[in-house]
Parts: C-alpha cells; structure tokens; sequence
C-alpha cells in the first residue's frame, strides 16, 4: 500500500481524535453553564478552553495535530446575578455565574463538528483509493 496514504489515514485519525477532545470540552463547558459556588463569594465554574499543536511523527514523516493542553479561561470575567436566596450571594444579593457564554460554545461545537466530519470524509476517500488500488492489483 502506498505510504501517503496510510499518512492521509494517520493524519485523520489524529485530527477526529483532537476535534472529539475538543467536542468533550464543549460539552463540559454547556454542562456547568449554571454551576456556581456553594458559598457567598466563592467561584463559580470557570471556561475551559482546548490549544492544540502540531507533532512531527518521525516514523511517518508528517505533522499530526494533538491537544497540547486545556486551560482556564482566566481572561473572560465572571458574569453576576442578582439572586439573594443562592446559598453563594454575596452580601448584596449578588451571585458569581460561570464566564460560559452558551452561544459560542454552540458556535464552537459546530465548527469541531464540521473539521470532525471533514477528517472522517478523508478517512474515507483515503480507505477508497486504497480498495481501488487492491482491486486494480487483482486484476
């Protein structure tokens, strides 16, 4: 079998692989929109973000995406509510709200989903183009 493509499958798998880390991110992200403290003053759940690079897979010869680590959103601010019965209000009613905006998490899990969906299609030509070389060679 041709080694570029076993390289373009390679190259996909890692790519799926990160954009799955990325939609799990999200997902937790959605998940604790509402997840505050449990005590006045407290924080609330914090963004997490996703940074990827690219690694030269020396064996194979090419860059393979992976994730390079998941921070903290630490830049965007706590977003406050008025809610004086909350166990976390502070001393004026007001409670911490997690930095998740929900809109662009949505935002950002489609575009994981469509480069998640992209990888797959290459996947798929690249196990195509090897079938027809197969068959190609039975013949």
């Amino acid at each position: 079998m041709s080694s570029e493509l076993l390289n373009a499958m390679a190259i996909s798998t890692h790519g799926m692989k990160a954009q799955g880390s990325r939609i799990r991110v999200i997902t937790e992200n959605v998940a604790n929109v509402q997840t505050t403290g449990d005590a006045p003053g407290a924080d609330p759940y914090r963004r997490q973000m996703i940074t990827f690079k690219n690694e030269m897979d020396r064996e194979m010869g090419a860059k393979m995406v992976q994730v390079d680590r998941i921070d903290e959103d630490v830049k965007t601010p706590f977003l406050m509510e008025y809610k004086p019965e909350h166990p976390a209000a502070d001393e004026n009613g007001n409670v911490k709200m997690p930095n998740v905006n929900t809109l662009m998490e949505m935002a950002d899990m489609r575009e994981a989903q469509r480069s998640y969906e992209a990888n797959i299609g290459m996947l798929e030509q690249s196990r195509t183009m090897m079938m027809r070389t197969i068959d190609l060679l039975r013949a």
